[in-house]
């Protein structure tokens, strides 16, 4: 796929299968938040969110041998009963009690139990192989259609600590090579050690794309598709289950939407670029939970309106756009999002605060512009520090 100055090509009229990148910084982000130990014997720290505990030294324990998950992500020692050894950590199963921090929620205190503390979490047990850096196609069946994805495993992924896990969506008439070349994410989840899937659709009436409802493949459960990658990947990588991200370009934008709308018990949060929600279906937008959204669009996408309206560019599958700021708006009020949208930053992004659960709803526009793919420098980081509960 070639890039072309104004980040539309030949076929843009079908959504522009691939588009020129934007300019992005480098700037390696926070790979999520890592367990902690407190020096007390018996107090265990609480990775992303989960409850720290502890209880008096001591306490009663199991057997005094050590119990450790694969890969060293998550650990727990078992000291002799009535004795508060020194503190320990992640990934080490010295003998003694120790407190060992959690990957997923807060360890239990005495007896340095980190498999199941006050948030009820279960050890992860990461896969005994470690996957070595590189692309790979991987094929999988849904339903009884043969499914393809490209998988991206950076460099300073370690494979014995949960990771982040990225599911990038082609625009239409593309591929998930072609994604691969236009999009922003691997420049800065590569530094976090975060696994990228860039996922292949199947072929519509416009080329290969997504079924978000009344567009632009017929019959074919998407949902079910992106579900079944992030299941399959978990059994050859070590994956936080808890940070799950789809993000997309243009008819890949559409689809990290309609995952945020159908799939949220899944998908921590989305970012998608250069399509909004539709008016044929926003109504069945209903995700299970609030859900952050970082959305960007640009003033004169020439395929998709800033403005909304119809379009009509795949042949049997007419469709309405919302509109970047009703698209905005919709995802404030579904997200319970309280007072009126902030002012446009530096960056163009304006956001809506005190949102439901603390999440995040971000509109980046960029004036002018067209067809444009998403800048990760701004939405990764937003998206990193959300998980699921």
């Amino acid at each position: 796929m070639k890039r072309c100055p104004e980040c539309v090509l030949a076929l843009s009229l079908a959504f522009a299968a691939a588009a020129c990148g934007n300019g992005s910084s480098n700037e390696p982000g926070n790979g999520g938040a890592s367990a902690t130990n407190a020096g007390a014997p018996g107090v265990a720290g609480a990775a992303h969110g989960g409850a720290t505990t502890s209880s008096a030294a001591g306490a009663a324990t199991t057997s005094g041998g050590a119990s450790t998950t694969s890969g060293g992500a998550l650990a727990a020692s078992a000291g002799a009963p009535g004795t508060a050894g020194a503190s320990g950590s992640v990934g080490s199963a010295a003998g003694g009690a120790g407190a060992a921090g959690s990957a997923h929620a807060g360890g239990s205190g005495a007896g340095g139990n980190a498999s199941a503390g006050s948030a009820g979490a279960s050890a992860l047990t990461c896969p005994s192989t470690i996957l070595k850096a590189g692309d790979a196609t991987a094929t999988l069946m849904v339903g009884s259609a043969s499914r393809t994805y490209l998988l991206h495993v950076p460099a300073k992924y370690t494979g014995t600590q949960p990771a982040p896990l990225v599911l990038d969506f082609h625009g239409i008439m593309s591929s998930a090579s072609g994604e691969k070349m236009v999009s922003t994410y691997p420049t800065q989840t590569d530094a976090d050690g975060a696994i990228l899937v860039f996922p292949n659709g199947l072929t519509g009436p416009g080329g290969a794309a997504w079924d978000v409802g009344p567009c632009c493949v017929k019959d074919v459960d998407d949902v079910a598709f992106a579900k079944a990658i992030v299941s399959d990947v978990e059994k050859t990588a070590c994956i936080d289950p808890k940070r799950v991200y789809a993000v997309g370009y243009s008819m890949g934008g559409g689809m990290s939407h309609y995952l945020a709308c159908h799939a949220a018990d899944v998908f921590a949060a989305v970012s998608p670029a250069a399509f909004d929600l539709l008016q044929e279906n926003v109504a069945d937008c209903q995700p299970a939970r609030a859900i952050s959204v970082v959305s960007f669009r640009s003033t004169s996408d020439p395929i998709v309106p800033y403005a909304g309206g119809y379009s009509a560019v795949v042949t049997g599958m007419p469709i309405t756009f919302l509109g970047a700021k009703a698209t905005f708006a919709k995802w404030a009020e579904l997200d319970q999002c309280t007072g009126a949208a902030s002012a446009e930053g530096s960056n163009g992004c304006a956001s809506y605060s005190g949102c439901k659960d603390g999440v995040d709803v971000v509109l980046c526009t960029k004036q002018g512009g067209g067809h444009d793919p998403g800048n990760a420098a701004v939405s990764w980081p937003i998206l990193k520090k959300h998980v699921l509960p």
